[in-house]
């Protein structure tokens, strides 16, 4: 490993299938630090790689307006090769733990949504899953060359992703075997994030998470010892 930080949360049983959880531009918060605890609760063994560690580590920034822009400011400075290199090096040392049994895969909201459809199109998960990845629609040339299974999600409101760039991942997914998509309509951008007023919208956050958590019971199941 570099110097990238990867904390770590282990199922209750100790083991399981790996996941790569991958952050929003507001840094490894509570909120992302709360998603890997769920995740590792149903079975999943989680790593969450650090992806600011080489120009703001330890960023974390507060769920406003404010906090946006200071996000912003620091992912401006963020380079996605080496960002996609860190979620890899993530993925490959998931894979070398002995907790890890059954798969590992790529789990990411907003710039983390952008990294996991980059992680699949480089042939390395078992499994990805997306959320509201923002460079997803200019980028569905990458889409043939994912073989693991993916799901999307997305915002029918989403300023940062007109809802017609997102038709063109419905009609991509709609082509492509193993690719799903699931747009909540009435939610924005990060929708899912329970921890930012200005974004959150419970019912949407609900049912995406309820469509991830049955997509990831299919793909990538947990131990049959866990809670269903």
């Amino acid at each position: 490993m570099t110097g990238l930080p990867l904390p770590l949360w282990l199922p209750p049983a100790g083991r399981g299938p790996g996941l790569v959880l991958i952050q929003e531009i507001f840094g490894l918060d509570d909120y992302l630090r709360s998603v890997a605890a769920d995740l590792a609760e149903l079975g999943y063994v989680v790593v969450a790689p650090e992806l600011f560690w080489r120009t703001a580590p330890g960023w974390s920034a507060t769920h406003d307006e404010a906090g946006v822009a200071a996000s912003m400011e620091v992912a401006s400075a963020f380079d996605p090769e080496l960002g996609l290199s860190d979620v890899l090096e993530s993925l490959a040392h998931l894979r070398s733990r002995p907790e890890v049994t059954g798969g590992a895969g790529v789990f990411g909201f907003c710039l983390g949504g952008s990294l996991a459809y980059a992680a699949a199109a480089a042939g390395a998960p078992d499994v990805a899953v997306s959320f509201y990845g923002s460079t997803v629609p200019s980028q569905l040339s990458e889409l043939p060359k994912i073989t693991c299974p993916i799901q999307f999600h997305f915002g029918g409101q989403d300023p940062y992703i007109p809802r017609a760039d997102v038709a063109l991942v419905e009609a991509a997914a709609a082509a492509h075997p193993g690719a799903e998509i699931h747009v909540q309509e009435e939610a924005g951008h990060a929708f899912h994030n329970n921890v930012a007023p200005m974004f959150h919208h419970p019912e949407a956050a609900a049912r995406a998470w309820e469509l991830t958590v049955e997509f990831l019971r299919r793909t990538l199941p947990a131990p049959a010892w866990m809670p269903r």
